[in-house]
């Protein structure tokens, strides 16, 4: 129990320091405002991460399986802080971004479903990157009158959704390798 709290209090001081960036950048940049309530959502979201990773990790001694689920939840962060901070598709209030909630529905329900054994994950992730993969497509098709694209134009928008669809295939495959 020890090591947990130890490992946990780690985790506190890697957030504390994460979120020390843009407490600074605000002092040096008007670019940078954020609120109380954004630090506070953000330390929620790092400290469950990292909350995830220790409970999850614990399920396999395989390295390949901790790689796994640590390249998984890095894709996912960058996902929701992405997509909350400035938006993929356009702003961060772009009607459109929400279609991203579905990966993270996919992720939630293939953990649960294949009871977080390396199989199950490698299928939960390949299908979270071809959920990833298929946002900006149904987007595109919702038509370009109806979707703000942003300063990034329709071919950022893939090249950003090819990266995260990227970071969930090498995950799969680190799955795969788990399983062997």
């Amino acid at each position: 129990m020890y090591t947990t709290k130890k490992r946990l209090m780690y985790w506190a001081i890697a957030i504390l320091s994460i979120l020390m960036i843009p407490l600074l950048a605000m002092q040096f940049t008007s670019e940078v405002n954020w609120s109380l309530s954004d630090f506070i959502i953000m330390g929620i979201i790092l400290f469950s991460i990292g909350l995830a990773y220790e409970l999850i990790a614990r399920k396999s001694e395989k390295t390949v399986y901790r790689a796994a689920f640590g390249v998984a939840l890095a894709g996912v962060f960058l996902l929701l802080w992405i997509n909350g901070a400035v938006g993929i598709i356009g702003s961060e209030d772009n009607p459109a971004n929400l279609m991203y909630g579905m990966v993270l529905i996919a992720g939630i329900l293939g953990s649960f479903m294949s009871r977080l054994k390396s199989k199950g994950m490698m299928i939960t992730l390949y299908v979270m990157a071809l959920v990833q993969f298929l946002v900006p497509i149904v987007a595109l098709n919702i038509g370009p009158a109806n979707v703000s694209w942003g300063q990034a134009g329709v071919i950022g928008v893939f090249v950003l959704n090819a990266f995260f669809t990227m970071i969930f295939v090498i995950s799969a495959m680190l799955f795969q390798r788990a399983c062997e």
